[in-house]
Protein backbone atom coordinates (compact mmCIF):
# COMPACT_ATOMS: atom_id res chain seq x y z
CA UNK A 1 0.00 0.00 0.00
CA UNK A 2 1.38 3.40 -0.99
CA UNK A 3 0.19 6.99 -1.02
CA UNK A 4 1.32 10.54 -1.77
CA UNK A 5 0.39 13.56 0.34
CA UNK A 6 0.70 17.21 -0.47
CA UNK A 7 2.29 19.24 2.33
CA UNK A 8 2.61 22.97 2.67
CA UNK A 9 5.36 24.16 4.96
CA UNK A 10 5.18 27.34 7.10
CA UNK A 11 7.37 29.05 4.56
CA UNK A 12 4.75 28.35 1.93
CA UNK A 13 6.87 25.76 0.14
CA UNK A 14 4.88 22.83 -1.22
CA UNK A 15 6.36 19.32 -0.89
CA UNK A 16 5.04 15.90 -1.71
CA UNK A 17 5.46 13.14 0.85
CA UNK A 18 5.56 9.62 -0.53
CA UNK A 19 4.74 6.79 1.85
CA UNK A 20 4.67 3.05 1.45
CA UNK A 21 4.62 -0.01 3.71
CA UNK A 22 6.99 -2.94 3.48
CA UNK A 23 5.95 -6.56 3.93
CA UNK A 24 6.31 -6.26 7.67
CA UNK A 25 3.93 -3.29 7.68
CA UNK A 26 6.66 -0.78 8.51
CA UNK A 27 6.06 2.65 7.00
CA UNK A 28 8.72 4.41 4.93
CA UNK A 29 8.59 8.11 4.01
CA UNK A 30 10.43 10.48 1.73
CA UNK A 31 9.70 14.07 0.68
CA UNK A 32 10.01 15.43 -2.86
CA UNK A 33 9.58 18.90 -4.36
CA UNK A 34 7.53 17.49 -7.23
CA UNK A 35 4.68 15.02 -7.23
CA UNK A 36 6.06 13.20 -10.26
CA UNK A 37 9.32 12.48 -8.38
CA UNK A 38 7.37 11.12 -5.43
CA UNK A 39 5.39 8.85 -7.77
CA UNK A 40 8.55 7.54 -9.44
CA UNK A 41 10.03 6.73 -6.04
CA UNK A 42 6.85 4.90 -5.01
CA UNK A 43 6.84 2.95 -8.28
CA UNK A 44 10.49 1.95 -7.85
CA UNK A 45 10.03 0.80 -4.25
CA UNK A 46 6.93 -1.17 -5.21
CA UNK A 47 8.72 -2.82 -8.15
CA UNK A 48 11.68 -3.72 -5.94
CA UNK A 49 9.39 -5.42 -3.44
CA UNK A 50 7.62 -7.36 -6.18
CA UNK A 51 10.88 -8.54 -7.77
CA UNK A 52 12.46 -9.38 -4.40
CA UNK A 53 15.37 -6.91 -4.56
CA UNK A 54 13.97 -4.42 -2.06
CA UNK A 55 16.10 -3.69 0.99
CA UNK A 56 15.11 -1.69 4.02
CA UNK A 57 16.91 1.67 3.64
CA UNK A 58 17.85 1.54 7.32
CA UNK A 59 20.02 -1.51 6.63
CA UNK A 60 22.16 0.42 4.14
CA UNK A 61 23.11 2.99 6.77
CA UNK A 62 25.67 0.73 8.37
CA UNK A 63 29.28 1.70 7.72
CA UNK A 64 31.87 -0.09 5.63
CA UNK A 65 34.00 -0.48 8.77
CA UNK A 66 31.23 -2.40 10.55
CA UNK A 67 30.67 -4.55 7.47
CA UNK A 68 34.41 -5.26 7.24
CA UNK A 69 34.41 -6.59 10.79
CA UNK A 70 31.39 -8.78 10.00
CA UNK A 71 33.05 -10.03 6.81
CA UNK A 72 36.21 -11.04 8.66
CA UNK A 73 34.21 -12.77 11.41
CA UNK A 74 32.27 -14.70 8.78
CA UNK A 75 35.43 -16.45 7.55
CA UNK A 76 36.73 -18.92 10.12
CA UNK A 77 37.88 -20.96 7.11
CA UNK A 78 40.73 -18.57 6.34
CA UNK A 79 44.27 -19.51 7.15
CA UNK A 80 46.05 -17.33 9.69
CA UNK A 81 48.18 -15.82 6.94
CA UNK A 82 45.13 -14.90 4.86
CA UNK A 83 43.39 -13.42 7.89
CA UNK A 84 46.37 -11.24 8.78
CA UNK A 85 46.75 -10.06 5.19
CA UNK A 86 43.10 -9.08 4.87
CA UNK A 87 43.01 -7.40 8.29
CA UNK A 88 46.08 -5.39 7.33
CA UNK A 89 44.51 -4.28 4.04
CA UNK A 90 41.37 -3.19 5.88
CA UNK A 91 43.43 -1.23 8.41
CA UNK A 92 45.84 0.42 5.98
CA UNK A 93 43.71 0.93 2.86
CA UNK A 94 39.98 0.34 3.39
CA UNK A 95 39.34 2.05 6.73
CA UNK A 96 40.99 5.41 5.96
CA UNK A 97 38.91 5.92 2.80
CA UNK A 98 35.73 3.93 3.34
CA UNK A 99 35.48 3.11 7.05
CA UNK A 100 32.97 5.84 7.97
CA UNK A 101 31.05 5.71 4.67
CA UNK A 102 27.53 4.27 4.78
CA UNK A 103 27.09 1.16 2.65
CA UNK A 104 24.33 2.79 0.65
CA UNK A 105 26.61 5.71 -0.24
CA UNK A 106 29.36 3.60 -1.83
CA UNK A 107 29.23 3.94 -5.61
CA UNK A 108 31.04 2.21 -8.44
CA UNK A 109 32.27 5.56 -9.71
CA UNK A 110 33.85 6.44 -6.35
CA UNK A 111 35.53 3.04 -6.09
CA UNK A 112 36.90 3.38 -9.62
CA UNK A 113 38.36 6.79 -8.83
CA UNK A 114 39.94 5.40 -5.66
CA UNK A 115 41.44 2.38 -7.44
CA UNK A 116 42.73 4.50 -10.33
CA UNK A 117 44.53 6.76 -7.87
CA UNK A 118 46.84 4.04 -6.60
CA UNK A 119 50.43 3.96 -7.81
CA UNK A 120 51.23 0.58 -6.30
CA UNK A 121 52.02 -2.60 -8.21
CA UNK A 122 48.98 -3.82 -10.17
CA UNK A 123 48.88 -7.09 -8.22
CA UNK A 124 48.77 -5.16 -4.94
CA UNK A 125 45.98 -2.92 -6.20
CA UNK A 126 44.03 -6.03 -7.19
CA UNK A 127 44.36 -7.42 -3.68
CA UNK A 128 43.15 -4.17 -2.13
CA UNK A 129 40.18 -3.99 -4.48
CA UNK A 130 39.32 -7.63 -3.89
CA UNK A 131 39.10 -7.03 -0.14
CA UNK A 132 36.67 -4.14 -0.60
CA UNK A 133 34.67 -6.24 -3.06
CA UNK A 134 34.57 -9.06 -0.51
CA UNK A 135 33.25 -6.69 2.18
CA UNK A 136 30.53 -5.28 -0.07
CA UNK A 137 29.70 -8.75 -1.34
CA UNK A 138 29.10 -9.80 2.24
CA UNK A 139 26.69 -6.87 2.59
CA UNK A 140 24.76 -8.20 -0.41
CA UNK A 141 24.52 -11.66 1.15
CA UNK A 142 23.33 -10.09 4.41
CA UNK A 143 20.64 -8.08 2.54
CA UNK A 144 22.23 -4.77 3.35
CA UNK A 145 22.93 -3.98 -0.30
CA UNK A 146 21.12 -4.96 -3.49
CA UNK A 147 24.23 -5.17 -5.65
CA UNK A 148 27.97 -5.03 -5.08
CA UNK A 149 29.20 -1.64 -6.35
CA UNK A 150 32.75 -2.99 -6.59
CA UNK A 151 31.74 -5.29 -9.44
CA UNK A 152 32.76 -3.96 -12.81
CA UNK A 153 35.60 -1.81 -11.51
CA UNK A 154 38.64 -1.78 -13.83
CA UNK A 155 42.10 -2.50 -12.47
CA UNK A 156 45.56 -1.65 -13.81
CA UNK A 157 46.91 -4.32 -16.08
CA UNK A 158 49.89 -6.25 -14.80
CA UNK A 159 52.66 -6.88 -17.29
CA UNK A 160 53.06 -10.64 -17.74
CA UNK A 161 56.12 -11.87 -15.93
CA UNK A 162 58.09 -14.53 -17.72
CA UNK A 163 58.66 -17.52 -15.49
CA UNK A 164 62.12 -18.94 -15.01
CA UNK A 165 62.45 -22.69 -15.39
CA UNK A 166 65.72 -24.34 -14.48
CA UNK A 167 67.18 -27.12 -16.58
CA UNK A 168 68.28 -30.39 -15.01
CA UNK A 169 71.87 -29.19 -15.16
CA UNK A 170 71.02 -25.92 -13.43
CA UNK A 171 69.18 -27.79 -10.69
CA UNK A 172 72.25 -29.92 -10.09
CA UNK A 173 74.51 -26.86 -9.99
CA UNK A 174 72.19 -25.27 -7.44
CA UNK A 175 72.05 -28.42 -5.33
CA UNK A 176 75.84 -28.67 -5.25
CA UNK A 177 76.14 -24.99 -4.31
CA UNK A 178 73.61 -25.53 -1.49
CA UNK A 179 75.96 -28.03 0.19
CA UNK A 180 74.19 -29.92 3.02
CA UNK A 181 70.88 -28.46 1.88
CA UNK A 182 71.18 -29.97 -1.59
CA UNK A 183 68.43 -32.51 -0.93
CA UNK A 184 66.07 -29.61 -0.17
CA UNK A 185 66.75 -28.27 -3.67
CA UNK A 186 66.09 -31.68 -5.18
CA UNK A 187 62.80 -32.20 -3.33
CA UNK A 188 61.50 -28.77 -4.31
CA UNK A 189 62.63 -29.06 -7.94
CA UNK A 190 61.37 -32.61 -8.52
CA UNK A 191 58.26 -32.78 -6.31
CA UNK A 192 56.74 -29.33 -6.87
CA UNK A 193 55.85 -28.65 -3.24
CA UNK A 194 55.03 -25.19 -1.96
CA UNK A 195 57.49 -24.07 0.71
CA UNK A 196 54.94 -24.33 3.50
CA UNK A 197 54.04 -27.88 2.47
CA UNK A 198 57.69 -28.87 2.28
CA UNK A 199 58.52 -27.35 5.69
CA UNK A 200 55.59 -29.19 7.30
CA UNK A 201 56.70 -32.67 6.18
CA UNK A 202 57.20 -35.13 9.04
CA UNK A 203 58.91 -38.49 9.15
CA UNK A 204 55.50 -40.18 9.23
CA UNK A 205 54.65 -38.53 5.89
CA UNK A 206 57.27 -40.44 3.91
CA UNK A 207 56.94 -43.94 2.48
CA UNK A 208 60.50 -45.04 1.71
CA UNK A 209 59.41 -48.24 0.00
CA UNK A 210 57.04 -46.59 -2.47
CA UNK A 211 59.00 -43.32 -2.68
CA UNK A 212 56.00 -41.24 -1.72
CA UNK A 213 55.48 -38.06 0.30
CA UNK A 214 52.09 -37.40 1.88
CA UNK A 215 51.22 -33.71 1.78
CA UNK A 216 48.42 -32.94 4.22
CA UNK A 217 49.78 -30.00 6.20
CA UNK A 218 51.32 -26.61 5.61
CA UNK A 219 53.16 -24.28 7.97
CA UNK A 220 53.37 -20.53 7.47
CA UNK A 221 55.28 -17.77 9.20
CA UNK A 222 52.81 -15.25 10.69
CA UNK A 223 53.10 -12.39 13.16
CA UNK A 224 52.42 -14.64 16.15
CA UNK A 225 54.89 -17.34 15.09
CA UNK A 226 54.30 -20.38 12.91
CA UNK A 227 50.75 -21.26 11.88
CA UNK A 228 49.90 -24.85 10.93
CA UNK A 229 47.00 -25.73 8.69
CA UNK A 230 45.84 -27.55 5.58
CA UNK A 231 47.64 -27.12 2.25
CA UNK A 232 46.37 -24.51 -0.18
CA UNK A 233 43.10 -25.75 -1.60
CA UNK A 234 42.43 -27.54 1.69
CA UNK A 235 43.09 -30.97 0.20
CA UNK A 236 45.85 -33.51 0.82
CA UNK A 237 47.77 -35.35 -1.86
CA UNK A 238 50.58 -37.84 -2.39
CA UNK A 239 53.70 -36.95 -4.37
CA UNK A 240 56.36 -39.29 -5.76
CA UNK A 241 60.06 -38.53 -5.54
CA UNK A 242 62.81 -39.95 -7.85
CA UNK A 243 64.96 -42.87 -6.79
CA UNK A 244 68.20 -40.88 -6.67
CA UNK A 245 66.82 -39.31 -3.46
CA UNK A 246 66.56 -42.69 -1.68
CA UNK A 247 69.76 -42.29 0.30
CA UNK A 248 69.04 -38.68 1.26
CA UNK A 249 65.57 -39.63 2.45
CA UNK A 250 66.88 -42.52 4.53
CA UNK A 251 69.42 -40.20 6.11
CA UNK A 252 66.69 -37.66 6.86
CA UNK A 253 64.56 -40.24 8.67
CA UNK A 254 67.32 -42.08 10.53
CA UNK A 255 66.96 -41.97 14.32
CA UNK A 256 63.86 -39.77 14.23
CA UNK A 257 60.40 -40.25 15.65
CA UNK A 258 57.37 -40.33 13.33
CA UNK A 259 56.24 -36.89 14.49
CA UNK A 260 59.65 -35.28 13.93
CA UNK A 261 60.13 -32.85 11.05
CA UNK A 262 61.72 -34.36 7.97
CA UNK A 263 63.54 -31.13 7.05
CA UNK A 264 63.92 -29.11 10.27
CA UNK A 265 65.63 -25.75 10.47
CA UNK A 266 68.92 -25.23 12.25
CA UNK A 267 67.12 -24.76 15.57
CA UNK A 268 64.90 -27.78 15.16
CA UNK A 269 61.69 -26.00 14.19
CA UNK A 270 60.17 -25.65 10.72
CA UNK A 271 62.61 -24.42 8.10
CA UNK A 272 61.56 -20.83 7.37
CA UNK A 273 61.69 -19.48 3.86
CA UNK A 274 63.25 -16.15 4.86
CA UNK A 275 65.84 -17.82 7.08
CA UNK A 276 66.81 -20.28 4.35
CA UNK A 277 67.21 -17.52 1.80
CA UNK A 278 69.30 -15.42 4.12
CA UNK A 279 71.59 -18.20 5.30
CA UNK A 280 72.21 -20.35 2.23
CA UNK A 281 69.61 -20.33 -0.61
CA UNK A 282 70.36 -16.91 -2.13
CA UNK A 283 74.09 -17.48 -1.92
CA UNK A 284 73.74 -20.87 -3.59
CA UNK A 285 71.62 -19.36 -6.37
CA UNK A 286 74.27 -16.72 -7.03
CA UNK A 287 77.05 -19.32 -7.04
CA UNK A 288 75.07 -21.48 -9.48
CA UNK A 289 74.56 -18.61 -11.89
CA UNK A 290 70.82 -18.15 -11.22
CA UNK A 291 70.98 -15.12 -8.94
CA UNK A 292 67.61 -13.82 -7.80
CA UNK A 293 65.99 -17.24 -7.97
CA UNK A 294 63.25 -17.81 -5.38
CA UNK A 295 62.32 -21.14 -3.78
CA UNK A 296 58.89 -20.92 -5.41
CA UNK A 297 60.52 -20.93 -8.83
CA UNK A 298 61.66 -24.47 -8.08
CA UNK A 299 57.97 -25.41 -8.01
CA UNK A 300 57.67 -23.98 -11.53
CA UNK A 301 60.78 -25.94 -12.45
CA UNK A 302 59.15 -29.15 -11.21
CA UNK A 303 56.23 -28.52 -13.55
CA UNK A 304 58.63 -27.89 -16.42
CA UNK A 305 60.64 -31.06 -15.78
CA UNK A 306 57.44 -33.11 -15.49
CA UNK A 307 56.21 -31.84 -18.86
CA UNK A 308 59.61 -32.56 -20.41
CA UNK A 309 59.41 -36.10 -18.99
CA UNK A 310 56.10 -36.64 -20.80
CA UNK A 311 53.69 -36.33 -17.87
CA UNK A 312 50.14 -35.41 -18.88
CA UNK A 313 48.30 -32.47 -17.39
CA UNK A 314 46.30 -34.57 -14.90
CA UNK A 315 49.48 -36.00 -13.40
CA UNK A 316 51.00 -32.54 -13.09
CA UNK A 317 47.79 -31.23 -11.54
CA UNK A 318 47.97 -33.93 -8.88
CA UNK A 319 51.65 -33.30 -8.21
CA UNK A 320 51.18 -29.55 -7.76
CA UNK A 321 47.90 -29.77 -5.86
CA UNK A 322 45.89 -27.63 -8.27
CA UNK A 323 42.11 -27.72 -8.00
CA UNK A 324 41.66 -28.64 -11.65
CA UNK A 325 43.57 -29.53 -14.79
CA UNK A 326 42.21 -26.34 -16.32
CA UNK A 327 44.02 -24.35 -13.65
CA UNK A 328 47.27 -26.19 -14.42
CA UNK A 329 46.88 -25.47 -18.12
CA UNK A 330 46.14 -21.83 -17.40
CA UNK A 331 49.12 -21.34 -15.09
CA UNK A 332 51.60 -23.25 -17.23
CA UNK A 333 50.18 -22.76 -20.71
CA UNK A 334 53.64 -21.83 -21.99
CA UNK A 335 54.97 -25.26 -21.07
CA UNK A 336 52.41 -27.03 -23.24
CA UNK A 337 53.23 -25.12 -26.42
CA UNK A 338 55.69 -27.86 -27.34
CA UNK A 339 52.83 -30.37 -27.16
CA UNK A 340 51.15 -28.52 -30.01
CA UNK A 341 54.24 -29.08 -32.16
CA UNK A 342 54.25 -32.78 -31.28
CA UNK A 343 50.57 -33.12 -32.13
CA UNK A 344 51.12 -31.36 -35.44
CA UNK A 345 54.08 -33.61 -36.24
CA UNK A 346 52.10 -36.75 -35.43
CA UNK A 347 49.16 -35.63 -37.54
CA UNK A 348 51.53 -34.92 -40.41
CA UNK A 349 52.99 -38.43 -40.05
CA UNK A 350 49.47 -39.93 -40.07
CA UNK A 351 48.58 -38.02 -43.21
CA UNK A 352 51.83 -39.02 -44.93
CA UNK A 353 51.18 -42.66 -44.13
CA UNK A 354 47.65 -42.46 -45.47
CA UNK A 355 48.74 -40.72 -48.67
CA UNK A 356 51.55 -43.19 -49.40
CA UNK A 357 50.63 -45.25 -52.54
CA UNK A 358 49.85 -48.87 -51.86
CA UNK A 359 51.70 -51.38 -54.10
CA UNK A 360 49.80 -54.49 -54.99
CA UNK A 361 51.47 -57.52 -56.30
CA UNK A 362 49.81 -58.84 -59.37
CA UNK A 363 50.15 -62.49 -60.16
CA UNK A 364 50.95 -63.63 -63.74
CA UNK A 365 48.77 -66.28 -65.23
CA UNK A 366 50.48 -68.94 -67.17
CA UNK A 367 48.64 -70.78 -69.91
Amino acid sequence: MASIYKRTLKSGTVTWQARYFDRERHAHYQNFPRKIDAQRWIDQQTADQVTGVWIDPKRTRGTVAAEAAAWIDAHPDWSQKTRERNENIVKVHIAPRWGSVALGDVTTEAIQEWISGYELAPATVHKIGNVLSGILGHAVIANRLVVNPAKGVSYPRAEPRRRRYLSVGQVEDLARAAGPWGDVIHVLAYCGLRWGEFAALKVEDIDLGRRRLRVDESVTNVSMGMAWGLPKGRTSRTVAYPSFLDRAMRDRTAGKKPEDLLFPGERGGPLRNASARGSWFDAAAKAAGVEGLTPHELRHTAASLAVAAGADVKVIQGMLGHKSAAMTLDVYSDLFDADLDQVADRMEAMRAAAMRPTRRRRGIRRS
